[in-house]
């Protein structure tokens, strides 16, 4: 008998702007012990795993957002069975975004629902692999006290010469805020453009917000651009810094010239792949917001780092199967009876493309500099 597969969804919120603000995950209750759990279910018949995740928190904890198709990992625990057997379950878990708590649903009478810290999320779960998942979801959490840790404890092993040449940079100069303040722009940009593509009356004010967002990205990248050239003692060569803010920036950029095309077309609905897609985006902005402050201590932090770069790499891939899905289904349906909006939805899709392939884009840079460095 094959294992059992299912879904869950983590539901999360970010509380703050910052990269390393809080975020909290939403927990149910089990309709049987009462103990907290993610919702989760089985694969809903003609859906996706990702948008049976979200049918599932819509359905146990009432509140719908932006479900992102990739999964961050997995967990198993022992399901049983009306037989009496105990079978071993293993569940794929997809993040959502929340951005709606509804008021009532479907199961509001059988379970309850919480906000959680993460750490505290990860204490009230039973099963040790979940624990695990919902403590690395956002590791940023925890570079506060790394970046301010002593050097005894920040430099263990790898290229110490590098770690302490790294102390002895101006501080006036620090290329590490300038990386992750354009970080922050971009996981920005990335929540307003999957608002975008939810369509509804308030367009106009994403596809400001976007504008706007751009606007901070280059301001910031203009000063590295100029701090590179007059500063004596950089973190990484300055190719390589020059090289890891203009690729971030070239995200940025995708994701304002999406946004201007849905404004020129006035396109107002939006294909579910799109969707998908810019669930992506949300996602991948999340992982290097991670990311980024880990450069610090680039030599302490290389295995993570490589790893969430990885994770971007296989989220390009994902992004790739849905964009030509997409396109597909987009050619079959208007390609002969409504020529104009194919090629338009089709432009819009290529935008999406193009925004993913740049955060695929900062992940080699990042690899680079793990290679050079750690």
């Amino acid at each position: 008998m094959p294992t059992i597969r299912q879904i869950a969804a983590l539901p999360y919120r970010i509380d703050g702007d910052a990269l390393d603000a809080p975020a909290r995950i939403l927990l149910v209750t089990s309709r049987g012990t009462g103990r907290w759990v993610l919702p989760k279910g089985n694969v809903i018949r003609d859906l996706s795993p990702h948008a049976s995740a979200a049918a599932e928190a819509e359905e146990e904890a009432g509140i719908l957002g932006l479900a992102c198709p990739t999964s961050i990992g997995s967990y198993s625990y022992r399901k049983t069975r009306k037989s009496g057997a105990s079978l071993k379950a293993e569940v794929d878990v997809f993040p959502i975004l929340v951005t709606e708590e509804l008021d009532e649903w479907e199961e509001q009478e059988f379970r309850e629902r919480r906000w959680f810290s993460l750490a505290e999320a990860a204490e009230a779960v039973n099963e040790p692999d979940l624990k695990v998942l919902i403590r690395q979801f956002r590791a940023s959490e925890v570079n506060v006290a790394v970046r301010s840790g002593p050097l005894a404890q920040t430099i263990k092993g790898g290229n110490k010469m590098f770690g302490w040449f790294q102390r002895l940079l101006p501080r006036q100069e620090n290329f590490f805020d300038l990386f992750e303040a354009h970080g922050k722009t971009l996981v920005a940009g990335a929540e307003a453009l999957s608002r975008l593509l939810q369509g509804g009356p308030n367009m106009a004010e994403h596809i400001k917000e976007i504008s706007e967002r751009e606007h901070d990205a280059d301001d910031i990248i203009r000063h590295v651009l100029s701090s590179v050239r007059r500063t004596f003692l950089t973190p990484f060569d300055r190719g390589s810094i020059t090289s890891l803010i203009g690729s971030m920036d070239d995200a940025i950029d995708q994701m304002n010239q999406t946004a201007g095309a849905i404004d020129l077309y006035e396109v107002t609905g939006f294909e579910q792949e799109m969707k998908d897609m810019a669930a992506i985006i949300v996602d991948a902005s999340r992982v290097l917001a991670e990311a980024l402050p880990l450069l610090r201590h680039i030599s302490s932090n290389g295995a993570r780092l490589h790893e969430l770069t990885e994770r971007l790499v296989r989220m390009e891939g994902e992004a790739d199967n849905i964009h030509d899905a997409g396109l597909r289904a987009l050619f079959k349906a208007h390609g002969a009876s409504n020529t104009l909006r194919f090629i338009v939805s089709r432009e819009i899709y290529g935008h999406l493309e193009r925004v993913i392939d740049r955060f695929e884009d900062v992940a080699n840079e990042i690899d680079g500099l793990v290679i050079d460095h750690a």
